[in-house]
């Protein structure tokens, strides 16, 4: 009785959509989660989103869960976990992502998950890192360890929203460091954030640690910008 009396003060809704949801529903409604475009690359070696990463650098598979487009459901869920204080949004995607990655042979044999870090200023400012909440998600449902604090950004870079390709790059180039080496040689990493658009922090990140022996990188976001 009390949960519905808290249910008629507090409605849980759709992170996507706004309507209201069932009991047995987190976050997302059965109606959005099978209708939001997902791009299946997990599935797809050569996929959009490896090939940004061709002649860059060495990740080994690339994929991205849902096909990110202005004024759409997936940018209102983006939008709603990166502001609005809903990292719930990055667990639960996480969790429903990490089993597709898990039964994916280009994924399967990831070892460790890690996020892309925030400054500790904007950190502070936000409360959160969304990626480390997806990243959380993708560690539990696949079963691998979850190294939040491994891979640091060692200083603020500017916002990326207006650059251009080689500007993003630039922007982030040298920033992270690896603060563990140990925790990742010889493993296979999956490297993970909220959304690509042109890659720049991702291989950046993956430069990085690529520089410690044996290591593996693999990239899986939330969503991508990029089209089939």
């Amino acid at each position: 009785m009390l949960n519905d009396f808290l249910s008629l003060l507090f409605p849980r809704v759709c992170c996507a959509c706004g309507k209201s949801l069932l009991k047995h529903e987190d976050c997302i409604c059965a109606y959005c989660h099978y209708h939001l475009p997902k791009t299946d690359f997990h599935l797809q070696a050569d996929n959009p989103v490896m090939k940004l990463f061709w002649g860059r650098t060495n990740i080994h598979a690339a994929s991205s869960m849902f096909l990110f487009n202005k004024g759409s459901k997936v940018q209102h869920l983006i939008h709603q976990l990166k502001y609005k204080g809903k990292k719930e949004i990055g667990t639960s995607l996480g969790k429903q992502y990490g089993k597709e990655l898990k039964a994916a042979p280009l994924f399967s044999d990831a070892t460790i998950v890690i996020p892309v870090p925030l400054h500790i200023k904007k950190l502070k400012k936000r409360g959160y890192n969304q990626s480390e909440a997806f990243a959380q998600g993708l560690a539990q449902s696949m079963n691998v360890d979850s190294g939040e604090n491994i891979l640091i950004r060692s200083y603020a870079s500017q916002t990326q929203t207006k650059k251009s390709r080689f500007e993003r790059w630039k922007n982030v180039e040298e920033i992270f460091k690896v603060a563990e080496p140990e925790k990742i040689e010889g493993k296979h990493i999956l490297l993970v954030d909220d959304v690509v658009t042109t890659g720049s922090t991702l291989e950046a990140c993956a430069n990085t640690m690529l520089e410690v022996p044996g290591t593996k990188v693999s990239v899986a976001t939330i969503a991508t910008t990029i089209a089939h």
